[in-house]
């Protein structure tokens, strides 16, 4: 599972750090990647990574955002700085991954989705 953790109530010019953490039976972790959704609106990417280390970023955060992983821990980060009333949204942490199910099945798939961790800012 991808369990997403960081999100909360930040003011303007504020900073949030969110973190998604893949665990369970896992076999291959290839890019990860954050996408949000405002109320009313589409779910959208806002920065992904590659297993090694490429980074893609939508142009609204370029410059604020800044997105890395540690292999290791199986882990993505969202460091969100300069914070605007429009980031807010809840952002979901997305990855292509391979993982066993219960009875030993190998699945790979491209779109394996964690739960939505809410970033509010507001004054």
């Amino acid at each position: 599972q991808l369990q997403a953790s960081g999100g909360g109530l930040v003011q303007p010019r504020g900073s949030l750090r969110l973190s998604c953490a893949a665990s369970g039976r896992i076999f291959s972790l290839d890019t990860m990647g954050w996408f949000r959704q405002a109320p009313g609106k589409q779910r959208v990417l806002v920065a992904d990574i590659t297993r090694g280390g490429t980074t893609n970023y939508a142009d609204a955060v370029k410059g604020r955002f800044t997105i890395s992983r540690d292999n290791a821990k199986n882990t993505v980060y969202l460091q969100m700085n300069s914070l605007k009333p429009e980031d807010t949204a809840v952002y979901y942490c997305k990855a292509a991954l391979g993982y066993y199910t219960e009875d030993g099945t190998p699945i790979v798939t491209s779109e394996y989705w964690g739960r939505g961790t809410l970033v509010t800012v507001s004054s």
